[in-house]
């Protein structure tokens, strides 16, 4: 899901025609402390909610009429999710994280637990995770064993079906500095750490991971993604050593004053610097935030101006984005990157920025802000169902091009999936590609072909029913090809035998 770097072409198709990007509200850095470095609350416009650009849509492809879909089935509303209260004291010049942190965990698993699987991802840097304090209830000191990215807690007594328990965890960061050109098939850039210009919180708390007949909790990889995510809510505190040099902000969630809060989400990311420029606009009921560094004004203003555009294609065709902020940063390092409610765009996408339409600034913005609904809203195993986010995430691209930028189709058909001549079979485990070219081959340009020949096959009208039904049955669980080929059952009858054999390893 968070995504490496795509590979540029040697040389460029010229690029012409571009609709243009409205008067956005553009705002300087805010110093002095936390609550002036954060996103502005929606509302009557004022000195410190400056107005925001509506955005009129484009004519768009149709989307069929809800009599197309028969009732979606609702998802479960009596789940209790985690909960995260997370205390931060950050020294941005030190690069030190201080944190204490609360998780509070009811076992909806169905079974008597005996142990705790949590992932400490900042635990794969030598030096960068430091544990110094772990209680159950704030008195139960417990046994436990940090190996890699894996924290297993033995509990006192086996914690029953529907029984709730509380974690109290102290421990310090040490960031590591960004590796931010690595060889893609080697090692990924590290998002998680600092630069000189920023630094990232990416997957950096303790977290426990879903349970499906055991923990879920795959290997990192070299390229892709390996972990899974339940949903939960974010309370997130944070304090600057250095209060009068704070840096400007972008998180996951809103802030409201005191802290910062997502609810119902499946991870928490923030990302700061005391370079950032912000323009922001309001979308759907959705203040979208772009933060860029200083001289590239042109591309911080085209990848909002394509999130606002994306939201409003993915609202209307999916279903609502789930929260109620959403912020795309530049990332000072070439990797793009989504986490629920923050993603990264790369320094190269902003360099080669060429105010059109037809580059991949507008086109992985697109694809990342669709992964607030393949990824933060329907979730998914990264590992080993890569294709479920991917495939469709890639494919959004296209229906945002055809929604907002229908001329470009067929440049973005060829420029983003033929021209690789892609090959291999969509559903394999990341790390079975054997590189990195092989993978995004495979499930990202594949799964794109797949999807669209399923599109032609069952015809549009069934199609998009499928697709908005599938979102609206799954958001707020994490789906399985089952789930997919289910939903799919319910909208068409065509036989698509000859497309599974074609594009999947696993017949489903």
């Amino acid at each position: 899901m968070k995504k490496l770097t795509l590979l540029f072409l040697s040389g460029l198709i010229l690029l012409t025609g571009c609709l243009p990007i409205p008067d956005i509200v553009t705002v300087t850095p805010a110093p002095a402390s936390p609550q002036a470095a954060t996103l502005t609350p929606l509302g009557a416009a004022s000195p410190t909610n400056p107005p925001q650009v509506a955005l009129t849509p484009l004519p768009s492809i149709p989307v069929p009429s809800a009599t197309a879909a028969p009732t979606p089935t609702a998802p479960p509303t009596a789940a209790i999710l985690p909960y995260y209260l997370i205390d931060v004291s950050l020294d941005y010049d030190a690069k030190t994280v201080a944190v204490a942190q609360q998780i509070r965990y009811t076992n909806q698993t169905g079974t008597p637990l005996n142990d705790l699987m949590l992932a400490v991802v900042p635990n794969l840097w030598t030096g960068a995770f430091r544990l110094e304090k772990l209680t159950i209830f704030e008195l139960l000191e417990p046994e436990y064993k940090l190996d890699g990215q894996r924290l297993t807690i033995q509990l006192p007594d086996p914690l029953p079906p529907e029984a709730e328990i509380t974690l109290q965890i102290g421990y310090t960061l040490d960031l590591p500095e960004h590796n931010p050109n690595p060889d893609p098939n080697l090692v990924r850039p590290d998002i998680f750490g600092y630069t000189t210009n920023q630094l990232n919180l990416v997957d950096w708390y303790p977290f426990i991971v879903p349970y499906e007949e055991g923990w879920l909790l795959s290997d990192p990889w070299f390229y892709g993604e390996h972990l899974a995510y339940d949903l939960a809510d974010f309370d997130v505190k944070l304090t600057f050593a250095n209060p009068e040099r704070a840096p400007v902000v972008a998180a996951s969630g809103q802030f409201d004053g005191n802290q910062y809060s997502l609810k119902a989400g499946r991870t928490f990311a923030m990302s700061m610097s005391r370079e950032y420029m912000l323009a922001s606009a309001n979308v759907e009921r959705t203040q979208a935030n772009s933060y860029y560094f200083p001289y590239y004004e042109a591309g911080g203003k085209a990848a909002l101006d394509a999130t606002v555009r994306a939201v409003q294609t993915f609202t209307r065709l999916l279903g609502p984005y789930r929260h109620q902020s959403l912020a795309v940063v530049q990332g000072d390092f070439n990797d793009g990157m989504e986490y629920d409610g923050l993603y990264f765009l790369p320094n190269s996408f902003y360099n080669l920025y060429d105010n059109t339409e037809r580059n991949y600034l507008v086109m992985v913005a697109a694809h990342e802000t669709s992964h607030m609904w393949w990824f933060g809203a329907v979730g998914n195993d990264q590992a080993n169902e890569a294709w479920l986010d991917e495939s469709l995430a890639t494919y959004s691209e296209r229906l945002f091009y055809e929604d907002n930028y229908p001329n470009d189709v067929d440049w973005w058909w060829s420029y983003r999936v033929t021209f690789y001549a892609p090959e291999g079979k969509i559903d394999n485990p990341v790390p079975s590609y054997g590189g990195f070219t092989p993978y995004t081959n495979a499930t990202y340009r594949r799964g794109a072909l797949f999807l669209e020949d399923l599109r032609a096959r069952t015809g549009d009208e069934a199609f998009f029913a499928f697709l908005k039904d599938y979102y609206t049955q799954m958001a707020g669980q994490r789906a399985t090809r089952a789930d997919f080929f289910r939903v799919l059952s319910q909208h068409s009858t065509a036989d698509i035998s000859d497309l599974l054999i074609e594009y999947f390893e696993k017949q489903p």
